[in-house]
């Protein structure tokens, strides 16, 4: 039998490649004879980096030292050079929200360091550019990434501006003549989000309390969002362009830049169809499934994927509404043991699907 095991990461426990290894670990002490393909899958968000690098082995992943954290303090960085010269940047190494720690700040939170991975990547000859949008911690429309690249964003008085979202209202105009030019290739940007850059469903009223800005820190957002929107130009309205709290925006109309489903591209760029094609089964999961996960996430683009290819699909979660799923909660007994030893249990849920195959010929029987 062939099976193809393609998970999300389980945020905060395990990553996706990780947990792939741990199911098929468990599948193949009861099925030791059967061919399996391991293949982690990622959104544009979290574990975007990893899960290429776990599909394309050898891929040289560079590291980018002293990087620009979210809050100001130096962090490391890092991004996947491709054979083709498509660099793959993952906003969340260098700018996401849990290098925060606890102490959350909505105004001052900079993409700066993802700007300083990219222009790192470009350095050493990235001709084109995939960027993982997702769990920003910021809400600056990019222009702290923009800054490192060498747009600049001046007050009344011809200063720069300060990093956050909170300084944007401030800005009076824009000097472009030190901006980086983009790759050739151009620049594709993923995500798992359709928000605008704007209004009620935009990235400072819907995203803005994630990262601990109140009603008076989210109008500020939105004032600074909409005088870079009057500056900038472009397409604030155009869905996805409020994901990683603007920063498509900014990189879509500063440079051309392509918002696009991530889970579909990062599927694409694993090549899964053609994994699932040859496949008799497709075991995909996550930390929590619900609703929301067959709509524009990585777990929904693998079952839609196998739904189209006509191969069987099952699901793995930590925890899910959904009695017919299995999850890693009801395997140890409470939510909390399942996230402290997730491998363990994703291990025991390979081997009880493994178990439900019913015959040699592939029959999956949920």
């Amino acid at each position: 039998m062939r099976v193809v095991f393609a998970p999300d990461s389980f945020k905060g426990t395990v990553t996706a490649a990780d947990a792939a290894q741990a199911l098929a670990d468990g599948w193949r002490s009861i099925r030791p004879d059967d061919h399996l393909t391991i293949s982690p899958m990622a959104d544009g968000g979290e574990g975007t980096l990893a899960a290429v690098t776990a599909a394309h082995p050898g891929t040289p992943l560079h590291r980018v030292g002293g990087c620009t954290g979210p809050d100001g303090r130096p962090v490391d960085g890092a991004y996947a050079l491709l054979p083709d010269g498509t660099a793959v940047v993952e906003l969340a190494i260098a700018s996401g929200l849990p290098l925060m720690g606890p102490c959350l700040a909505p105004l001052t939170a900079t993409t700066r360091g993802t700007g300083e991975i990219i222009a790192a990547a470009l350095d050493r000859g990235a001709t084109r550019l995939l960027v993982g949008l997702g769990g920003s911690a910021s809400t600056d429309g990019g222009v702290g990434l923009l800054d490192a690249l060498g747009l600049r964003l001046l007050d009344t008085a011809g200063v720069p501006l300060h990093d956050g979202g909170g300084a944007l209202a401030g800005a009076h105009r824009i000097e472009r003549d030190r901006l980086r030019t983009a790759p050739p290739g151009g620049v594709q940007l993923l995500t798992d989000v359709t928000n605008p850059l704007l209004g009620p469903d935009g990235a400072a009223a819907v995203y803005g309390p994630q990262k601990g800005a109140g009603p008076e820190e989210i109008a500020r957002l939105e004032a600074g969002l909409t005088r870079l929107g009057e500056l900038l130009g472009g397409a604030p309205e155009q869905p996805g362009a409020g994901a990683a709290g603007g920063t498509a925006y900014g990189l879509a109309a500063v440079w051309g830049a392509a918002i696009t489903p991530g889970a579909a591209a990062v599927a694409d760029l694993l090549r899964l169809d053609e994994a699932i094609a040859a496949a008799d089964l497709v075991i995909t999961g996550e930390g929590r499934f619900d609703a929301t996960s067959l709509r524009g996430k990585a777990v929904g683009e693998v079952i839609a994927r196998a739904a189209r290819a006509d191969v069987p699909s099952t699901v793995v979660a930590g925890e899910s509404a959904d009695l017919s799923v299995l999850t890693l909660t009801s395997l140890a007994g409470s939510a909390g043991t399942a996230r402290t030893e997730a491998a363990r249990w994703l291990r025991e849920a390979g081997r009880r699907l493994a178990a439900t195959v019913a015959d040699p010929a592939g029959v999956f029987v949920p």
